[in-house]
């Protein structure tokens, strides 16, 4: 890992944790978020603070962004548990625009590819079965490709690292008593 992207994906943390926690908690206050740790280019969040959690994440922000766009918002990946729910290891990608109306995202990890819906600047898989297949797969990768296609019909192509991915995929599970 080179220097300078040891300290930008540091630097996303501070940023992360309050817009993950305002986007996927929703009623939950931002400062509830507290970080379990960083483990290779993924960091583990749970919240609330206390005892039991009811939320519990991990998000990734790319290694590379490639597509001919002038700007871009924050782009990461999130895997995200929600005890009261009962949904666990819902994956989602934000992709810093608004992805092309009907468009689908693909992620590619090794020789697999994962189909994934989008509305507005987010993508999900269609189906839990599909998220559990993208987790296994993320577990036992190096590298992801995601792919998308903004509203102004910009490809794009981002690159994740899938170092630390499973010890954070252990934290939250631990976190959030997930066997």
């Amino acid at each position: 890992m080179n220097g300078a992207m040891k300290i930008s994906v540091n630097a996303l943390v501070p940023v992360l944790v309050p817009l993950l926690a305002v986007f996927h908690a929703g009623q939950a206050a931002a400062q509830d978020s507290s970080l379990i740790d960083n483990f290779g280019k993924w960091s583990a969040f749970a919240e609330p603070a206390g005892k039991k959690k009811t939320l519990c994440y991990m998000a990734s922000a790319p290694e590379k962004e490639e597509g001919k766009y002038e700007s871009r918002g924050n782009t990461y990946m999130l895997v995200t548990h929600r005890t009261k729910d009962k949904t666990f290891g819902v994956v989602s990608i934000k992709a810093g625009y608004t992805y092309q109306d009907g468009s689908e995202v693909t992620v590619t990890i090794g020789g697999h590819t994962f189909p994934m819906f989008t509305d507005g600047g987010y993508a999900w898989a269609a189906e839990a079965k599909t998220d559990k297949a993208l987790v296994r797969a993320m577990r036992a990768g190096a590298k992801m490709t995601v792919k998308g296609v903004s509203s102004r019909g910009t490809m794009t192509t981002d690159i994740y690292s899938l170092t630390g991915f499973t010890a954070a995929h252990n934290a939250i599970n631990k976190a959030c008593g997930v066997k």
